[in-house]
C-alpha cells in the first residue's frame, strides 16, 4: 500500500483555513470560517465579529498566479474608480494572494470584501434598471483596460470550445451537430462586425444574478470576476440578457426587465447600433464557451448532471433564445 494516494481536488479544512486567515490578516480570535460552496472554485464565508468576508480558494491548475493577479488588478482599478464590486483585501504583509500547499499541489486563496445584500433571480424591473446603470459604470472604467488574460474571440469562444465539448461527449449527437452549425454561423457574424463601432476592454463575462448582490433592491454589487478577460463590452450586456431570459419564462415580463436594464445602462453610456445588433448573437457564443468549460472541468466540479440530457437542456435554452430573437440559422 502506498503511503500517500494522489488526489486532483481536495476540500480544505474550514478550521485550518480559519487559523491561516486569522494569522495572515490579523483578525480576532473570534474569527469563524465556513465552507459556502465547492464548485468551480471553493468559497468560504469569514465572520470576524461585525466584519464579514469571502475567501476564494482556486482549484488546482485552474488559474495561474499571473491570471489571478490580473483579476485583482482589475478589481482594484474598479474600486478606485467607484465601481460597485467586491474587492480583494491585502494581508498584513500587503499581499493579496495566499499560496496553500494542498494535497493535490499548490492552490491560491484570496480574501474579498463581502458584498452587501443577497442574490436573487426575482427582482423588479426597477431593479433591472439599476443593474444596467451599475454595469455601465463598470464598463466606463474597463473600456480600453487591457488584461494579461484570455481574449474572447472566435478562436476561444467558438473553435476551441467546440473541440473540447466534442472531445468530452465523443458521440456526434443532434446537439453536437447543432453546436457545430451554430459555431459556423456565429463565426460569420463575428467576421462581419464593424469593430470601430464596438467598445472593447476588460469584460466580466459572467454577469447574472448569481454573481451580484442586491441590497434592498437598490444597491448592486458585482463579484466573481474569475472569468474576466479581453473582449467586446457588449458581451456582458448580451450574457445578462440571456440569463434574464432563462430565469423569466414569462416573455412579457422578461421584455419589460430587459428594456429597463438597457435604459438604465444608457443613462450612463450609450450602446452603439452595431453593439445592439450584435446582442442577440454574442451570448450564444459565450454559452458555447461555458458548455465547454463544464466539460473541461468535469473532474474538478460537482458535474454529476453533465450528460447528454444536460446538453439537450442547454441547447434547448439556446434554441428558445434563437426563436425569441427571430434568428435564422441556415442548416
Amino acid at each position: 500500500m502506498t503511503e500517500k494516494f494522489l488526489v486532483i481536488n481536495s476540500t480544505l479544512s474550514s478550521i485550518e483555513l480559519s487559523k491561516l486567515i486569522r494569522q495572515q490578516y490579523n483578525l480576532s480570535v473570534n474569527t469563524e470560517c465556513n465552507l459556502f460552496r465547492a464548485a468551480m472554485n471553493h468559497l468560504y464565508i469569514i465572520n470576524d465579529n461585525e466584519n464579514k468576508y469571502a475567501f476564494r480558494v482556486y482549484t488546482h491548475n485552474w488559474r495561474s498566479k499571473l491570471e489571478i493577479e490580473e483579476e485583482l488588478r482589475l478589481l482594484i482599478h474598479l474600486k478606485e474608480n467607484g465601481g460597485q464590486v467586491a474587492f480583494p483585501i491585502a494581508d498584513k504583509s500587503n499581499q493579496f494572494i495566499q499560496e496553500i500547499n494542498a494535497p493535490e499541489g499548490k492552490r491560491f486563496g484570496v480574501l474579498f470584501s463581502y458584498a452587501k445584500g443577497t442574490k436573487t433571480a426575482k427582482f423588479s424591473h426597477q431593479t433591472s434598471f439599476l443593474i444596467g446603470q451599475a454595469l455601465a459604470k463598470v464598463h466606463k472604467s474597463t473600456e480600453n483596460f487591457a488584461l494579461n488574460r484570455i481574449t474572447y474571440n472566435t478562436e476561444s469562444l467558438l473553435v476551441d470550445s467546440l473541440l473540447r465539448t466534442k472531445n468530452f461527449f465523443k458521440n456526434t449527437t443532434e446537439e453536437i451537430k447543432f453546436l457545430e452549425n451554430l459555431s459556423n454561423f456565429l463565426t460569420v457574424k463575428f467576421d462581419n462586425i464593424d469593430e470601430q463601432q464596438m467598445r472593447y476592454g476588460a469584460t466580466h463575462l459572467d454577469v447574472w444574478f448569481d454573481n451580484m448582490h442586491l441590497d434592498n433592491e437598490k444597491d448592486v454589487t458585482f463579484f466573481d470576476f474569475d472569468f474576466c478577460g479581453n473582449g467586446f463590452l457588449c458581451f456582458d450586456i448580451s450574457y445578462f440578457l440571456f440569463q434574464l431570459f432563462s430565469t423569466n419564462l414569462n416573455e412579457d415580463e422578461y421584455q419589460i426587465k430587459a428594456d429597463n436594464f438597457l435604459k438604465g445602462y444608457e443613462t450612463v453610456v450609450e450602446i452603439s447600433e452595431e453593439e445592439k445588433n450584435f446582442l442577440p448573437f454574442a451570448c450564444l457564443a459565450i454559452m458555447n464557451y461555458y458548455i465547454s468549460i463544464q466539460c473541461d472541468r468535469f473532474d474538478f466540479w460537482t458535474n454529476i448532471f453533465l450528460n447528454e440530457d444536460h446538453l439537450k437542456r442547454m441547447v434547448g435554452n439556446l434554441k428558445r433564445w434563437i426563436t425569441y430573437n427571430k434568428i435564422e440559422i441556415e442548416q
